[in-house]
């Protein structure tokens, strides 16, 4: 694929997620307030990387994207969750999200747990209910399973709470590395593992596509420490500077800022390669890699 027909597809694909992402909220029931307030959050805007990265996974295997939109949409969701409950005062204390207030500062904090609540049970359903004959009942089961393990205490929770442990403690690289790994890595990483187990992916491809996951997902996260130093807010969304005042352990903190950005380019490089070594139509993938490294929100 061209560029310009990258940025297209990229797009399209964004736009699809977030038709979806609406279709699925209209139709859910229950108390308006608590709808309210898990929509008020995952319509926000953002990035969409994760689902993206999941659909192109699929195109890069031949296979067509809208395959993989309820699991698409189901990781949005897990992942807006992560981040009601990461701004909770309890947890980062934030008050500002994708340039809104947080969800607590609009709906209050026990509002705002039970739309994280509802958001990271609703995906589970999602995939739970998809009835199309591309993705048979053995691979559904094999997405729930991964995802669970992805997002719960194996995962993505496992590495926020070791973030929280790490708070004012002087830890070593392969320390901030298993936090990283986990907070942010499991979700990217099970991003493109699901990608490949809808598009039909052989065992080497997806040995290649989850190596080049987990390099993603780190230079993600080093990208991530490096914007709260240098970022503006105004583009962030939200207060740079944070991890300094909560006493978190970053990259800059351990290696220094030049150090961190070796590091980024280091793993950029390397799951760069590995896309190469997958043998796959990784053009949306590699420019997805391209951003990762130079976004600035």
């Amino acid at each position: 694929m061209a560029q310009l027909s990258v940025e297209q597809f990229l797009n399209e694909q964004k736009q699809a997620v977030e038709a979806a992402l609406s279709r699925y909220m209209e139709r859910l029931e229950g108390p308006a307030k608590l709808k309210k307030a898990m929509a008020y959050s995952l319509e926000a805007g953002g990035k969409r990387i994760r689902p993206l990265l999941l659909l192109s996974t699929v195109r890069a295997l031949g296979k067509d994207p809208a395959v993989g939109l309820p699991v698409a949409c189901a990781i949005e969701m897990i992942h807006t969750y992560s981040l009601i409950h990461d701004d909770l005062p309890s947890m980062d204390n934030d008050d500002l999200r994708r340039g809104k207030p947080t969800n607590h500062k609009v709906f209050g904090e026990a509002m705002a747990i039970l739309a994280g609540d509802g958001l990271l049970t609703y995906a589970f359903q999602l995939i739970a209910e998809i009835d199309d004959e591309r993705i048979p009942l053995s691979v559904r089961l094999r997405l729930i399973e991964r995802l669970a393990k992805a997002a719960g205490p194996e995962g993505m929770v496992a590495g926020q709470a070791a973030d929280m442990e790490g708070e004012g403690k002087t830890l070593t690289l392969s320390e901030l590395e298993y936090i990283h790994r986990h907070k942010t890595g499991k979700m990217l990483q099970y991003s493109v593992h699901a990608g490949a187990l809808i598009g039909g992916a052989d065992a080497r491809q997806t040995r290649e596509l989850d190596e080049f996951a987990a390099h993603l997902g780190l230079a993600f996260q080093i990208r991530d420490d490096i914007l709260d130093i240098e970022g503006a807010e105004e583009k962030i969304g939200k207060r740079v500077g944070s991890d300094q005042s909560n006493n978190k352990a970053t990259y800059p903190a351990l290696l220094s800022l030049a150090g961190a950005k070796e590091k980024l380019a280091f793993h950029i490089e390397a799951a760069q390669r590995h896309l190469q070594h997958a043998g796959v139509d990784g053009a949306a993938l590699a420019y997805i890699c391209e951003l990762v490294a130079a976004r600035d929100h």
